[in-house]
């Protein structure tokens, strides 16, 4: 290979890398800007617990790596690549997150050190999964559309346990938008008993009717002869269970959950699972 083959291939390596860079920071803006701008994301900032918030993070981790293995910024990598690509992301929606931050006033210089990591930090982990797939969905410019979908279809094919994961990146993900709010609690109080089993009978339905009767893209198609309650135990109702333990989960992490009552715990769960199943259910359309 000739120099000004080199030259010019290194300089095609660093325009892709700039332009993943920016593909990276827009979906971080794409997934976090709604939380970005949600006054009470800013008070957990201030106020929750930093063990707490540490573990939201630690956890992000791993979970950012596993994405990128399974979705992935190219056709083939390894699992020390997919590392690289969760760094990448988790570094780009914390610089995106401290950018919009200032721009909207809420960061500013006379705020101590510490509101300034808690702000920041909370807001990075919905921005971070933005990240890591605004890299991977915003690079199919060089396809037709038919062409990128397949190849879309074929990277995130995965196994029972892999589908099981995407529906919590999914739950996770909607559950972060909402699960701050004073909202989540206040329903819980006002439902009954009965709302609370209609909304769980209404969760499991959505998921079902999202991913196999509606049949959007990139989800599951039964086979002709496959009975229906198969999908029903083998998808829909595990998945609403990890939705669930991830409304749980993400509602003590915010501090929700303390000097609770079991039943009251139980009600916040489950009206944090209606979403919570909505994003579990719509992970495949959306990652």
């Amino acid at each position: 290979m000739t120099a000004d083959a080199k030259a010019a291939e290194a300089q095609d390596e660093q325009r892709r890398f700039l332009v993943g860079l920016l593909r990276g920071s827009g979906g971080a803006l794409i997934f976090g800007l709604p939380m970005l701008m949600t006054m009470e994301l800013w008070f957990l900032g201030f106020y929750m617990e930093r063990g707490r918030l540490l573990l939201l993070m630690l956890v992000n981790i791993p979970l950012l790596i596993a994405l990128a293995h399974r979705i992935g910024f190219e056709p083939t990598f390894t699992w020390r690549e997919a590392v690289r690509d969760a760094i990448t992301a988790y570094a780009l929606a914390i610089l995106t997150s401290a950018l919009v931050l200032m721009l909207l006033g809420v960061l500013t210089a006379d705020m101590p050190p510490r509101e300034w990591a808690g702000m920041i930090a909370m807001q990075s982990v919905p921005a971070s999964i933005g990240a890591l797939l605004g890299r991977s969905q915003f690079g199919q410019s060089e396809k037709d559309d038919d062409d990128a979908d397949e190849d879309a279809a074929e990277e995130i094919s995965t196994g029972y346990a892999g589908e099981l994961f995407l529906m919590g990146i999914g739950a996770l993900f909607l559950s972060l938008n909402v699960a701050p709010t004073e909202e989540i609690i206040l329903i819980s109080y006002k439902m009954t008993a009965w709302h609370g089993l209609a909304a769980v009978a209404a969760s499991i339905a959505v998921m079902y009717g999202f991913v196999y009767a509606v049949s959007f893209r990139g989800t599951h198609q039964l086979h002709e002869h496959t009975p229906s309650w198969h999908a029903l135990l083998r998808f829909t109702l595990p998945g609403y269970v990890v939705a669930f333990a991830i409304s749980l989960y993400v509602l003590w992490t915010f501090g929700r959950l303390d000097d609770t009552s079991w039943t009251q715990i139980m009600m916040s769960g489950i009206v944090l699972s209606l979403p919570g199943s909505v994003g579990a259910a719509a992970a495949r359309l959306i990652l």
